[in-house]
């Protein structure tokens, strides 16, 4: 007992640390309970694990698992970013096929950013392209920061169809449809859905931001685990964005966006000037005002009480401070060096009312009213109907979309990607990441370390947890004796309880007899006057009853009495001795009640003692 409640201690640490130190917020109990459907036992290992590339069940628009160890169609960019110097303007990052450095999964092969501080750029062709019409938008991918991550992003590209896109040229202002993928600097963890809408009125493309999750992402940029980031877009005009196959946010396309699709119907006008004489500060006069005729400017802010009444006994004349009569000049005080000596104020004991020139107390002026200035107002342009509003009631009806790229900048390498597909249907996603990205999440949760060895993990870095740990079993083993003390106390006290019934059951010394009302003597003596009457009857039954008594005695064999039964029968001897000693005038009563003589029928009643 005690060594189960010690592990049951050392369990209810660990889930407490683990909470503190990887940050692993409550609104992550969802993703945690996905996770943990793919565990498996220790035991069952990658070396057990056949896997199979996994191959797109139904219409897919696009769908790569690199596990071929080649990049067929992809391109690697060979533009220059815009407005930077030459060296670090070019796309010269290294992409390499490559297995998970932990947690492999046997024959799975994904796409690693392997530079540092570098741009990457790399895009693939649709199988063809996407348009936006009645079918559902999903996209869904694979990603592990190996490395964790400084500040860098995972984020993809869905590339416009358009007639200029040369996939050797993709660069960071090559137009796109979505972008969608985690993000980080500092710490500022992102997961982006951006979308671009084209203003039907200019064909001006404007970006369009979702909300951000309410849920904590770091648990996806420090973990080192493989997520799965999933994007779909429904032609209701509403979106979702999953993470492990897990909602982390929703909404809808008009309303959960910044900006919003549709514009303001009014907008200030761009022509309106403000007026030559007006005043440059935020707020001017206004000249319509006029100062009121009973605004009095000389009037002081304060004026002095005059219901205030001098205190009796204030002295005009004493000083509030005099020299102090009791100080006296230092011995080594120097007159040629320090000066004349001079002894060191205190307040004047004769002013406790007050002293000096009294004045009445300050009050503020009722009739202040300070130097009259006009109201100040504020300018702004007029308001003019916006000459470029529209109403999109359908925002899902974006540009069609043939390429997907990954345009990055990253301070840590070692970034994986894997399981691209692009299709509408969210079983046959579903099904994709069934046959990729279970496996990778099963192994890694089957390596994963111990309760002691996290909790031994977790106190390397903190060597007062070590104490608390000790305290923490101490009190749980403490508490598990107790109980188990008293169950034990408790089984020993059921235990003895027929000792204890035995015990109160054992033979109580009768009270002594109550005396008798006069009620019941009569009632006794018209019993005994109905037995006299028939005498003979009565004597016959005692005969017989005698004679039967007297055979039983015969034929039982003399036992001995305790002690306790011999006490007994002398207790009830003395009471019925002095039962019969103390109703003898009764008896003699009831004698000459029935009217009996001294004759042989003549009979001496007993009393009849009650037992308890």
């Amino acid at each position: 007992m005690r060594f189960q409640a010690f592990w049951l201690c050392l369990g209810l640490l660990f889930i407490s640390i683990n909470a503190e130190f990887m940050d692993d917020d409550v609104e992550m109990e969802d993703l945690e309970e996905n996770s943990e459907k793919t565990d498996v036992n220790e035991g069952e290992l990658s070396s057990e694990i056949k896997y199979k590339t996994p191959q797109p069940i139904g219409e897919v628009y696009f769908a790569e698992t690199f596990d071929s160890g080649r990049l067929a169609g992809w391109v690697l960019s060979k533009a220059k970013k815009d407005d930077m110097d030459e060296e670090i303007s070019i796309y010269d990052g290294r992409w390499e096929i490559e297995e998970l450095k932990e947690n492999q999964v046997p024959g799975d092969r994904g796409l690693v950013l392997k530079s540092r501080a570098k741009h990457h750029a790399i895009s693939a062709v649709l199988a063809k392209p996407f348009i936006f019409a009645d079918k559902p938008l999903i996209v869904q991918y694979e990603v592990n920061f190996q490395d964790g991550i400084d500040c860098g992003g995972a984020y993809i590209k869905l590339l416009a169809d358009t007639d200029d896109l040369i996939l050797e040229n993709f660069y960071d202002r090559t137009s796109y449809i979505i972008m969608f993928g985690p993000d980080k600097c500092g710490e500022d963890y992102k997961l982006h859905f951006i979308f671009r809408h084209k203003h039907p009125k200019t064909g001006v493309f404007e970006e369009k931001h979702a909300k951000p999750p309410d849920v904590d992402l770091k648990k996806f940029f420090t973990d080192r685990k493989t997520h799965l980031y999933t994007l779909v877009m429904n032609p209701d005009d509403t979106f979702e964005v999953l993470v492990d196959q897990t909602v982390v946010n929703k909404g809808s396309l008009l309303e959960d966006v910044v900006p919003p699709i549709n514009p303001p119907k009014e907008i200030e006008d761009p022509s309106d000037k403000k007026p030559e004489e007006w005043d440059e500060r935020a707020k001017i006069p206004d000249p319509s005002a006029v100062k009121p005729e009973d605004w009095d400017e000389s009037e002081p802010a304060q004026i002095e009480d005059s219901s205030a009444v001098k205190p009796a006994g204030w002295l005009d004349d004493e000083p509030k401070f005099i020299p102090d009569p009791n100080a006296e000049k230092p011995d080594d005080w120097n007159e040629d060096m320090d000066g004349e000596w001079e002894a060191p104020q205190i307040l004047n004991p004769a002013c406790q009312i007050g002293c000096g020139e009294w004045k009445p107390p300050m009050i503020d002026n009722p009739k202040y009213k300070g130097v009259w200035r006009p109201p100040l107002g504020i300018w702004s342009p007029r308001k003019i109907p916006n000459p470029d509003y529209f109403e999109d009631d359908h925002p899902f009806l974006l540009t069609s979309f043939s390429a997907l790229g990954l345009e990055l900048w990253s301070m840590t390498s070692d970034i994986y990607f894997d399981n691209f597909i692009i299709c509408s249907e969210k079983e046959v996603a579903d099904h994709w990441a069934a046959d990729g990205w279970r496996w990778k999440i099963m192994i890694a949760n089957a390596n994963e370390p111990g309760v002691l060895k996290q909790l031994m993990a977790a106190a390397e870095g903190h060597p007062w947890l070590w104490l608390i740990y000790l305290i923490t079993a101490g009190v749980f083993t403490f508490i598990m004796y107790v109980i188990n003390y008293c169950k034990k106390k408790k089984l020993f006290q059921n235990s003895t309880l027929p000792l204890k019934k035995y015990k109160d059951t054992e033979y109580k010394k009768t009270d002594i007899c109550i005396p008798q009302t006069k009620g019941i003597l009569e009632q006794e003596g018209k019993e005994e006057k109905a037995a006299l009457e028939k005498p003979m009857d009565l004597e016959e039954e005692k005969k017989q009853s005698d004679g039967e008594m007297l055979e039983k005695e015969e034929e039982s064999e003399p036992e001995e009495k305790s002690e306790e039964e011999i006490e007994i029968i002398e207790g009830q001897e003395e009471r019925n001795k002095s039962n019969k000693s103390g109703s003898e005038d009764e008896m003699k009563e009831a004698d000459e009640s029935t009217g009996s003589g001294d004759g042989p029928m003549k009979s001496v009643r007993k009393r009849r003692v009650r037992k308890d």
